[in-house]
């Protein structure tokens, strides 16, 4: 029997959360915590440890090294620092660059092969850099992105409609950041166009701000932040999401940050795009259509983590 192992990077908010929400769902079999904090790590991995005697699955969690990565199926980066409110998350670029250094050297030497999901941020030029830096193909390389910054727009969508969350479809694309941008021509509800249920039914949805709706999905980790310093549960199920998708081979769509090779008109970027995922990573970019309109606005998005990568090179 193989089992599932899942190396975290980080034992910190996000890193414990992510693994937490691995263990309850039953998600892997070994959780291993590295850390440049080792006694974090060991107290993190018994904290989770302890918790699944009352869980329905049995996992082995501990604080190891990295060679640890050698035979992981699934690495999560989730280090580097947490911005403050008074930050965007690109203003952490350069601490979270020097975090990576000291990991990638590390992660190549301990000859790591399986699909590595990045959280840190800027979350599309770390994830970028980290392909370029360990030379994994870029399929098993990919960022959670606007993974989280969709099921908000889908919370505020469910908030505005009195419709449950799970019956609305709609895509953040691009940066996990300020410049984001909503695909509004594809969202839908129940299967049915956004935009026609606006045309169709003016007393309810069409009275819908569709830019004030963006907005609020925009901030919604900012209030998060605010209030607790720390953004840990959505982005712990978010991660736990595109986990399960790969290693249950779902072929899911999910909107998660890969390297782009021409999709949308766009190259040599990474950017939040909606992807089938399966257990060969983000194995094929969907191209959904959109206006001309929020394809610009795409452009915009990706120009800027394409300058942003640049920078993160340089450092």
């Amino acid at each position: 029997m193989k089992t599932r192992k899942i190396v975290v990077i980080g034992a910190g908010h996000v890193g414990s959360h992510c693994g937490f929400s691995l263990i309850t769902q039953g998600v892997c079999d070994e959780l291993v915590y590295l850390d440049t904090d080792r006694d974090k790590a060991v107290s993190q991995a018994m904290d989770l440890a302890d918790a699944t005697v009352y869980l329905p699955h049995h996992v082995n969690v501990r604080a190891g090294d990295y060679n640890e990565l050698a035979d992981a199926d699934i690495a999560v980066m989730a280090a580097g620092p947490l911005p403050d409110e008074h930050q965007t998350r690109m203003d952490t670029l350069g601490a979270t660059i020097k975090e990576m250094k000291t990991v990638v050297g590390p992660m190549k030497e301990s000859g790591f092969s399986g699909i590595l999901v990045s959280i840190s941020n800027p979350a599309d030029v770390i994830a970028h850099y980290l392909q370029e830096r360990t030379g994994l193909p870029a399929r098993h390389v990919i960022s959670t992105s606007t993974t989280l910054d969709s099921a908000r727009l889908r919370r505020v969508l469910s908030e505005r409609t009195g419709i449950d969350q799970k019956s609305i479809h709609a895509y953040v694309m691009g940066e996990h950041g300020e410049s984001q941008m909503v695909a509004w021509s594809n969202a839908s509800v129940a299967g049915v166009s956004l935009t026609e249920l606006m045309k169709k039914h003016p007393e309810s949805y069409g009275k819908l701000n569709l830019d004030e709706i963006a907005a609020a999905a925009r901030k919604g980790g900012w209030i998060v932040l605010h209030g607790k310093k720390s953004t840990e549960f959505g982005i712990g199920t978010a991660l736990t999401e595109i986990v399960k998708t790969i290693f249950h081979d779902e072929k899911k769509i999910l909107p998660v940050s890969c390297l782009l090779e021409g999709q949308y008109g766009q190259r040599n970027v990474y950017a939040s795009v909606p992807a089938v995922l399966g257990a060969d990573g983000a194995e094929r970019i969907v191209e959904i259509g959109m206006t001309q309109e929020e394809l610009e606005k795409f452009g915009d998005s990706c120009e800027t983590m394409r300058k942003n990568f640049k920078i993160a090179m340089g450092l």
